[in-house]
């Protein structure tokens, strides 16, 4: 029986996995070992762990690594710690090969921790860039560290065999979190409202910002110029998620919480959504607000209209439902919703084609990692063009 090794620091990455691992864990030849880290791990960050456990799927092993600060400093000492939780959790697992998905520092220590154990990597989602956050740069480490890759779209695979990797070993499917989008019994806009406490006579926006780490200092100002474009909107209910755990993501969730108070019975936080509550509402939203790669990704298939706000996506493939905002001032802001509002761009929107697939993915990466030689699958060869 192979061994699958799958590793998860966030609720995010969670819900883009989830088919993933249920396909693992019922495959009658693998044996799932699912590896929690990060962020799941963390009251602050609405513990999902407990999400997953629900799940019914067996957590083999945790692996503490988040430091309760988001300093430059306690993110690189997580991804010590990391590295090492990782490491003796290898030692007593002893994967046939790991599965991660995306660019996440929890996930560049997982991978590294890997190495010395020689166990194969698979990676989903690599290729892709996002000029804006340091995770651009441990993205593509991850990739140079994997053997199995799956990235969304072809020119993300031509990306990465630009890279040296191997053409029969990257695998084109499309992002797997769309599977989630037609696989599910999303909720109605009633059902929802009541499931979440938020009016359902009021048009719904979702908000998600997180940090362009890759501009120190910039996370908190550039959150209080969105909150204040948003007051130009009070005929909108405002749902807001929290930020990832990245540096400076501290400064965004206070001053949510802050606006979120001053602004009760318009305006709510949640931790975590998870993904059936969370593509509920985009399917019900009028539109979406922020830089999440979801807007980028899973937005397109339900045709919602994304305000994507500065540079941390700058460099993905994007559909006609974006809307580009530099980073700058409330104006911009405030125009790009009222576009994203009106009949006019809405319209614009109908036939749109989702650049990320149909959701047709999990399946296939788990027939590949099922039935893909592992015979020197660790020994890389540099790939020429």
């Amino acid at each position: 029986m192979r061994k699958i090794a799958v590793i998860t620091g966030t609720r995010a990455e969670y819900g883009l996995l989830y088919l993933i691992i249920k396909g693992i864990h019922e495959d009658p030849k693998l044996k799932l070992q699912l590896i929690v880290t990060g962020m799941h791990l963390s009251p602050e960050f609405g513990l999902t762990v407990r999400e997953i456990e629900k799940d019914g799927f067996p957590v083999a092993e945790k692996v503490e690594m988040l430091l309760s600060s988001d300093t430059e400093t306690s993110v690189a000492t997580s991804m010590g710690v990391g590295m090492i939780g990782f490491a003796k959790c290898y030692e007593r697992l002893r994967p046939d090969i790991l599965l991660v998905l995306g660019d996440r520092f929890e996930i560049l220590a997982a991978v590294s921790a890997a190495v010395p154990f020689r166990i194969p990597v698979a990676h989903i989602h690599g290729g892709e860039v996002t000029e804006g956050v340091m995770d651009e740069l441990f993205r593509h480490a991850i990739t140079k560290m994997s053997h199995i890759h799956f990235p969304a779209v072809k020119i993300y695979a031509d990306r990465i065999i630009q890279m040296g990797e191997q053409p029969g070993n990257v695998f084109c499917f499309g992002a797997p979190g769309l599977d989630n989008l037609y696989k599910m019994k999303l909720l109605n806009r009633i059902q929802l409202a009541k499931r979440l406490g938020i009016p359902a006579e009021m048009p719904w926006g979702i908000v998600t910002y997180h940090p362009a780490t890759l501009e120190k200092g910039s996370a908190g100002m550039q959150m209080k110029t969105i909150l204040a474009a948003l007051d130009s909107f009070p005929e909108i209910c405002w749902i807001f998620t929290l930020p990832n755990a990245d540096t400076e993501s501290r400064g965004i969730i206070k001053s949510i919480e802050a606006y979120v108070k001053k602004n009760s019975g318009r305006a709510f936080l949640f931790s975590s959504l998870g993904q059936l509550k969370y593509l509920s509402l985009m399917k019900n939203a009028v539109l979406m607000a922020g830089n999440s790669s979801s807007g980028i990704i899973e937005a397109p298939s339900f045709k919602l209209p994304v305000v994507n706000i500065g540079t941390r996506q700058t460099g993905r493939i994007r559909a006609k439902n974006i809307i580009d905002v530099p980073p700058g001032g409330e104006n911009k802001i405030v125009a790009a919703i009222d576009k994203a509002l009106s009949g006019k761009f809405r319209r614009s929107l109908k036939g749109l084609k989702n650049p990320y697939g149909n959701g047709s993915v999990s399946k296939r990466v788990v027939n590949v990692l099922k039935k893909i030689p592992l015979s020197d699958k660790f020994r890389k060869h540099f790939y020429d063009l």
